[in-house]
């Protein structure tokens, strides 16, 4: 269970979905209502992510003993590393998301079912082009517990990739409120440099996974 929380939090590192955030905070006015908005997005986001994970976890399930033998093998963590490589080589390759955040951000003017909706569209397509929310996944099919029990799990599973995103909308709210506060100013800094920001939080993913990778490689059990 630890190695698919693990997998959940390095998905957590959500650059898109965190740069919407904070051009929320940006865009919505100081008395308007950024918290409504930061919250349906959000909880549409999990809606995706959490639906996402309980069909994908039910795909894994039906495979069975060949998903616990894969998983259980050096070749699972091969997958790991090469995954690491691919997501740290498009990100050298890759630009920034300023114009696509600015194109969410249209239906999100307004907090509204469209806001859920919105959220519920970035949850899906994210997890879909995410290797570490797959890796997870398979781990999690391959534990001993009872299906029940893994279904319960996906819930935590979602809110654990999750846990970034939130955690940056809190902190915008914070800088809304206290913009001179030290989180206010982390904020700014970080604002300035949003390519840095990207190409950091990319290798960042990439290198995770490269080291999770070459430990399942030598214990793979």
């Amino acid at each position: 269970m630890i190695h698919a929380a693990s997998f959940a939090l390095v998905d957590s590192i959500n650059v898109l979905l965190i740069g919407v955030v904070v051009a929320l905070g940006v865009m919505i006015p100081p008395r308007g209502p950024y918290r409504k908005t930061a919250a349906l997005l959000i909880s549409g986001d999990w809606l995706g992510v959490f639906s996402l994970a309980l069909l994908s976890l039910l795909v894994f399930q039906s495979l069975g003993a060949w998903v616990v033998a894969f998983a259980e093998s050096w070749t699972f963590g091969l997958v790991i590393a090469l995954a690491g490589l691919l997501i740290a080589g498009l990100t050298a390759w890759g630009g920034t998301n300023d114009a696509l955040i600015e194109k969410i951000l249209v239906p999100l003017r307004r907090p509204g079912p469209l806001t859920v909706a919105t959220g519920l569209v970035l949850g899906l397509v994210q997890s879909v082009t995410s290797a570490p929310f797959f890796l997870g996944l398979i781990e999690l099919a391959a534990t001993g517990l009872p299906r029940g029990a893994q279904y319960a799990w996906v819930i935590l599973y979602a809110s654990l990739a999750l846990s970034l995103p939130t955690l940056s909308a809190v902190c915008v709210g914070v800088v809304r409120r206290r913009p001179r506060s030290l989180v206010g100013k982390a904020f700014a800094w970080m604002k300035e440099r949003p390519q840095q920001m990207t190409l950091s939080a990319g290798y960042g993913v990439g290198v995770l996974l490269i080291l999770m990778g070459v430990w399942k490689m030598i214990w793979p059990g």
